[in-house]
């Protein structure tokens, strides 16, 4: 992660990579805010670093090989800089700690989860450290595990870059879980369900909003369960739907999201809002994970089939142009081709708009790696590829029905993989390219659909016509 101003060529500089979720995207940000304010610069690349540091995601194997992978890449690169500084951060950092320093001799720094407002602190008494060091000829180097809990510690991910000129912003408004979920680590790794004071995010908000961001998405482990524990429901409104009010009353904030949300709990007063709140927008990431009871009773998901279905036919009667995402696991402990098959056709039933599907992978600390009846790993990837592409054709289909139709995106900027075209996403949520002109940088442009790929659109503006002279 980097961003770009003016900087003091001669300052240390720092370089996050992230790893996983918009939560650790938003943690990275936080951190390098972290270090601007002790003088650092931010590299533009790990080539011009004196700096890294690895964000890490625990949710899958994968993740953490990518983040174990990268550091073992970054060896060659220490043994020329012997005074390079590489660090972990975040999940990965908080479940394996000490065997971390253990496997990777380079490593200098792993950082908890709790910690990440330390990292400068800790960087600092590593490089004054080395200089010690140097100065005596002798020496062990100094390297730091701190992995314990901090009270308030979810009270710390709230500063964003001065600089960084962006349309859309994540407010992290909670931290933790308590669900225990049987495939999730996020309980191990984030530590109990805590949240922000409304205040303080209300502040948070409209900072951004005086720094010229339109749109804000909260983010909580499970959003929707913000606050149940301190503060009190008024009138019949949870928590978090009395942030939302708040929130979505916020001058110059034009859009509010969240993310995630689960099942339980996701309740009328919520579906009102969605309905009620002109500023949120009608998008719901509503994680299934199964389509079989069996399936989700052993996932230790708390509802069923039937009240999942039940819950998306209330979201579709009170907001009907919502757009609706989810989240699927397959190969779960035990997942026998009737389960999978139910899941199959609870796709088919609720025609998600996109779906975000993984192979279940094991991970330690859970209720689920020590189960027994692991389904094989080429069978996962077959019902994996047999779910993508069920969902691929949903998705088509109804992409291809939005076609010609006039919407409004917020421009965010340059598309990733064309530097002349613009995206933007719809309060929908959909992607949208349209061509590249500076001037809609940030902007609410209303275009029309043109073209489809069934995930991304192609758009033309719909422009008011020039008075005539």
């Amino acid at each position: 992660m980097n961003e770009g101003r003016p900087q003091d060529p001669a300052a240390p500089a720092v370089f996050v990579k992230t790893y996983g979720c918009q939560m650790n995207v938003r943690d990275s940000e936080a951190v390098l805010h972290r270090f601007l304010l002790r003088g650092y610069r931010i590299a533009r690349s790990e080539e011009e670093a004196d700096v890294i540091l690895l964000n890490t995601c625990s949710v899958r194997d994968m993740a953490e090989e990518k983040a174990c992978g990268k550091m073992a890449a970054l060896r060659a690169r220490k043994r020329l800089h012997p005074g390079l500084i590489l660090g972990f951060l975040g999940c990965m950092a908080q479940r394996r700690g000490a065997e971390l320093l253990r496997q990777f001799p380079e490593a200098d720094l792993v950082l908890g989860t709790q910690k990440f407002h330390e990292a400068p602190n800790l960087v600092e008494r590593i490089r004054a450290s080395r200089t010690a060091s140097a100065a005596r000829s002798s020496g062990e180097p100094l390297r730091i595990l701190d992995v314990e809990a901090e009270a308030g510690s979810q009270n710390q991910i709230r500063d964003h870059l001065p600089f960084s000129r962006k349309a859309s912003a994540f407010v992290s408004i909670m931290q933790g879980c308590n669900m225990r979920c049987a495939f999730c680590i996020v309980p191990v790794t984030r530590g109990p369900e805590r949240a922000r004071p409304m205040e303080e995010i209300e502040r948070e908000v409209r900072a951004l909003a005086d720094q010229g961001v339109r749109e804000v998405t909260l983010l909580g482990q499970i959003v929707n369960l913000y606050g149940r524990r301190e503060f009190p429901t008024v009138r019949g409104r949870s928590p978090f739907v009395q942030l939302l009010e708040r929130i979505c009353s916020v001058p110059g904030i034009a859009r509010v999201r969240f993310t995630s949300p689960h099942p339980i709990g996701f309740r009328d007063d919520l579906i009102a809002a969605l309905r009620d709140l002109p500023a949120l927008c009608e998008h719901v990431h509503l994680p299934v994970q199964s389509g079989s009871d069996r399936i989700l009773r052993a996932m230790g998901r708390g509802y069923t089939r039937s009240r999942y279905l039940g819950l998306v036919d209330r979201i579709r009667a009170a907001v009907p142009e919502a757009t609706l995402t989810t989240d699927i696991i397959v190969g779960f402990p035990g997942e026998e081709e009737r389960d999978f098959a139910q899941t199959r056709a609870l796709v088919e039933e609720v025609q998600f708009d996109q779906a975000f599907i993984f192979r279940y992978s094991p991970r330690p600390g859970t209720s689920a790696a020590a189960l027994g009846a692991q389904v094989g790993e080429e069978e996962k990837r077959r019902r994996n590829q047999e779910l993508l592409a069920l969902q691929d054709e949903i998705a088509l289909r109804k992409a291809k029905r939005l076609l010609g139709r006039e919407v409004e995106i917020l421009v965010e900027g340059e598309s990733r993989k064309s530097p002349h075209r613009f995206q933007g996403r719809t309060r929908g949520n959909h992607l949208v390219l349209v061509r590249a002109e500076e001037r809609w940088r940030g902007e609410l442009l209303p275009v029309r659909l043109v073209e489809t790929t069934g995930h991304t659109f192609y758009a033309e503006p719909v422009l008011a016509e020039e008075p005539a002279s």
